[in-house]
């Protein structure tokens, strides 16, 4: 038996023995992956890690086993909407804090460092909260914003950004050269050489958040997807590149409601390295607006106007070439009003429901005058020029609103822009001389479809509204040329897409089919009145021949009010 307990004895020991090192080697790490507790909170390089921060509350941030061939860390932080302050010191101070939305520092370690401690707390009487995490470089890496002297910070990696209606524009400080724990950093603007921060690189990278989704997980999902350097160049789109003489900075369209992330990645040619600023991101709107935030970017008059505009379309599809007088109201209605809102917006200060009231007024007359143009006149082909142009805008926006609206010669001159627009937008309606009738469905077919695909967006947002919208803006603002019009495409636009060729293709066909046996297009109103008038007055055998005039009518009527009038006999021509 005591063979027995001894044999129980050396077999345990032989089990744990082993066990011992690996438990003594996870015991730190167990005790440093931890929810944050009593103000204070852990992180451990490349390591998400939420906080929380209270009203009149600072949480430390202990930034622990940093290995000591890491030069130099940054702690970046974010929040969705609600700003918070990161400090080096417990109490904030100019130069040693910055609050923002998406925050960091950067910390150069001495030698022989290991950790380091820098503070997070709340600027506004609220709870903050956000992720957090702590990327660490080598001493060849280069130093992102050491060259800074625009900004408050003596090292700033961060990325400022600003948007309006129009545009989205990102500043950075420029970087410097790495160098070893205890170095003197290089000198920024001592001289220009191969050997000076002046050979850095800069990469612009774009990283779009699911469409539709303004919700803090999405957000955090995707910064963390793009944080570091890896999970930007795999995720991300680079949209520029810019060299260490070109101004730091870049403007990309704003679009309200979609989430983006912009980071800037800086890279040494020479020694093949590189690291990254802190990304930032935005909605191209505000989340704490009562009017025109994030959670009420669909205006009521925006939806009643394109579902009335989408209902149009979609008749328009499938019957406008058959109900000739309608389509030409919509498409006389859609030219005018898309005209004199770009001159109402450019030319007064009227807000966007008054404009877009007026604009549809206008356009109601402009779709008026082009019926009647062709109910008094019986021009068709004039008419057809109109309907040309539509479809030759759309076709000169949807060239544009490809990667090809992004080269640079595009972007950089107005000149060229509107000259190559102008020259598609003209080019089409000349076909339609030659195939007036195939041209004038095929422009029911496109343009009645995308009017509901836009009256879609007026309810669920879709990347295709900017093929017109980005037209629109670069309309509005002097300054949209040097604009990046990226736009994300997700599912509901390759579904939309689907929905816009599809119904295209079928309005086409439907209309091509049935109109196969009939006249090109029907005659004027007005010319046919005419005929039937001289026919009237010259074929004796036409029973309305011998019908009184309308004054005459008229007058016989008011008779018959005051006394009886006997039968006058047939109205029937003589028989022969």
């Amino acid at each position: 038996m005591l063979s027995n307990k001894r044999s129980r004895g050396k077999m345990s020991r032989w089990i744990w023995s082993p066990l011992l090192p690996l438990l003594l080697l996870l015991l730190p790490s167990m005790s440093e992956v931890q929810a944050q507790v009593e103000n204070r909170v852990i992180f451990l390089p490349g390591t998400f890690q939420n906080v929380s921060v209270s009203q009149n509350e600072t949480v430390q941030a202990v930034v622990s086993r940093i290995a000591p061939e890491v030069a130099f860390v940054t702690l970046q932080f974010h929040t969705q909407h609600r700003n918070a302050t990161l400090s080096y010191t417990k109490l904030p101070g100019l130069g040693l804090s910055l609050t923002a939305v998406d925050l960091g520092l950067l910390s150069a370690l001495e030698p022989g460092q290991t950790s380091l401690s820098l503070f997070l707390s709340s600027p506004d009487d609220d709870t903050v909260a956000g992720t957090g995490v702590i990327l660490s470089f080598s001493s060849t890496d280069p130093v992102p914003g050491a060259c800074n002297t625009e900004f408050t910070l003596d090292i700033d990696p961060n990325v400022y950004i600003h948007y309006n209606l129009y545009e989205t524009t990102i500043r950075f400080a420029p970087a410097n050269l790495g160098y070893e724990r205890g170095e003197t950093p290089a000198v920024c603007d001592r001289s220009t050489g191969t050997n000076t921060r002046w050979r850095l690189q800069y990469d612009v990278y774009q990283y779009f958040l699911p469409e539709n989704d303004l919700s803090e997980r999405s957000l955090f999902g995707g910064i963390q997807a793009v944080a570091d350097i890896q999970g930007m160049t795999e995720n991300g789109k680079r949209v520029m590149t810019l060299s260490s003489s070109d101004m730091t900075m870049a403007v990309f369209n704003s679009i309200p409601g979609q989430g983006v992330i912009y980071s800037v990645i800086v890279r040494d040619p020479l020694l093949n390295t590189s690291a990254s600023y802190v990304p930032v991101h935005t909605y191209a709107c505000s989340f704490t607006s009562t009017l025109d935030g994030c959670q009420t970017l669909g205006k009521l008059s925006t939806k009643f106007f394109f579902t009335i505009a989408g209902l149009a379309g979609l008749f328009v599809c499938f019957f406008g070439h058959r109900f000739f007088k309608c389509e030409l109201f919509c498409m006389g209605f859609s030219f005018a009003a898309f005209f004199f809102f770009v001159l109402i917006a450019r030319t007064t200060e009227l807000s966007y429901d008054i404009c877009l009231t007026v604009s549809a007024v206008i356009g109601v007359v402009g779709g008026v005058i082009l019926v009647m143009s062709w109910w008094r006149f019986g021009s068709v082909m004039a008419c057809i020029v109109v309907v040309g142009l539509m479809l030759g805008f759309l076709i000169a926006s949807t060239v544009l609103f490809t990667p090809i609206g992004d080269i640079d010669v595009f972007r950089r001159s107005d000149v060229v822009f509107w000259v190559t627009f102008c020259s598609i937008m003209i080019i089409v309606p000349l076909f339609f001389v030659r195939w007036p009738r195939e041209g004038n469905i095929t422009t029911c077919g496109v343009v009645g479809a995308y009017a509901v695909i836009l009256a879609v967006n007026a309810y669920v947002y879709t990347s295709l509204s900017y093929i017109t919208l980005n037209i629109l803006k670069r309309f509005l603002n002097n300054n949209y040329s040097a604009v990046f019009t990226d736009v994300p495409f997700q599912t509901i636009d390759y579904v939309l897409i689907t929905v816009w060729v599809v119904l295209g293709v079928c309005g086409i066909v439907l209309q091509l089919y049935r109109e196969r046996s009939r006249p090109f297009f029907p005659p004027s109103p007005y010319l046919m009145w005419l005929q039937e008038r001289e026919r009237r007055t010259t074929n004796v055998l036409d029973p309305s021949h011998h019908f009184p005039s309308l004054p005459n009518r008229l007058l016989a009527r008011a008779r018959q009010l005051t006394k009886r009038m006997e039968p006058a006999g047939e109205h029937t021509p003589l028989l022969l």
